[in-house]
């Protein structure tokens, strides 16, 4: 899990591809979820919350980018 300070100081190309790669891991751990074999179920809950933080960042710059191109 990446801090907010780290994920601040990313691209928006980075930021995708980071939350490209959560959601293919939470898919994964949903899977092993429904098959029973999932050992941390709690990870599922701070993949959410960090795929959450990653769209939040995203949306902050698309915005500032059309504010100041406004």
């Amino acid at each position: 899990m990446k801090k907010i300070k780290e994920l601040r100081e990313m691209s928006v190309e980075e930021l995708s591809k980071h939350r490209k790669d959560l959601l293919q891991e939470a898919l994964h751990l949903r899977l092993q979820q429904q098959s029973g074999q999932l050992e941390n179920p709690s990870r599922l809950r701070l993949i959410r919350r960090e795929v959450a933080r990653v769209v939040t960042l995203i949306n902050e710059r698309s915005r500032k980018a059309a504010t100041a191109a406004a």
